[in-house]
């Protein structure tokens, strides 16, 4: 039951933003009914207000975003510590890999990429900042909830009905429970071509002073470069030590802000 201070005009206009995405740049009035679930009327008169923000452009039948749909989310991102500290490290693991990486945090069920060191590009969908990813056929994700609380955990796996992505990927709720267990209790996780075929990656958790899984961090790479061996053997040390890097930077950072 929604709380009697839920505003669902302002669920709406969120829900319209999000409507567009990498395969939807550019939407109709009724596509953006149609997919947001409003009448044409409703959406019509969201849009019109989001094009008097600046938050969306339209040439009179077609509707996209704006640039300005960026300052949404620059104040979290900008009082967010962890791009600035991980991005150097990602910079270097790259260097000597030669491969992908990226930094993610847990939102909701998705994985959402908050920094990203690319090589080339090795999957379908182009992947920025801002890119979600379901977390049960990640790495990084994988990583993520294993690091929730057991009851956080469970209401999870009751909650998602996982999709078959790939043929590789894990679809039941005791496989996943399963393989979030071994990330658990090995700190690290290897995901073999479940959210897409070709692609392998491997993640491992960051942490701040406390101690607490704050993002996750991973190496991906196309599977005819690297088998699921390699990735264990190469990627694996190079992967952990550059966490532990910056689990030690998050940690001096804290240390300079409570004395500074």
């Amino acid at each position: 039951m929604r709380s009697p201070d839920f505003v669902q005009s302002l669920e709406r206009g969120l829900a319209v933003i999000r409507a567009f995405d990498a395969g939807h740049p550019e939407l109709t009035l009724s596509e953006v009914a149609r997919i947001c679930g409003l009448t044409r009327a409703a959406a019509r008169r969201f849009l019109l207000t989001l094009a008097d923000l600046g938050y969306v452009r339209t040439d009179g039948r077609l509707f996209s975003l704006t640039p300005r749909v960026l300052e949404l989310g620059y104040a979290y991102l900008s009082s967010l510590s962890l791009p600035e500290v991980t991005a150097p490290h990602l910079e270097r693991l790259v260097a000597q890999l030669h491969e992908s990486s990226s930094l993610s945090i847990l939102d909701g069920d998705d994985i959402v990429y908050v920094a990203r060191v690319p090589t080339s590009r090795i999957m379908a969908v182009a992947i920025t900042v801002g890119t979600r990813f379901p977390a049960y056929a990640t790495s990084m994700g994988r990583v993520l909830l294993a690091a929730l609380p057991p009851q956080e955990l469970e209401s999870y796996l009751a909650r998602v009905s996982p999709a078959r992505l790939t043929a590789k990927t894990v679809t039941t709720a005791d496989a996943l429970r399963a393989e979030i267990a071994k990330v658990r209790a090995q700190g690290w996780s290897i995901v073999d071509q479940e959210l897409e075929e070709g692609l392998r990656a491997i993640a491992a958790p960051i942490h701040d002073r406390a101690g607490t899984v704050v993002g996750a961090v991973n190496v991906s790479v196309h599977a005819a470069r690297a088998t699921v061996d390699v990735m264990r053997r190469r990627f694996r040390p190079a992967l952990l030590a550059a966490t532990a890097a910056i689990d030690a930077d998050l940690r001096n950072k804290a240390a300079i802000i409570r004395t500074g």
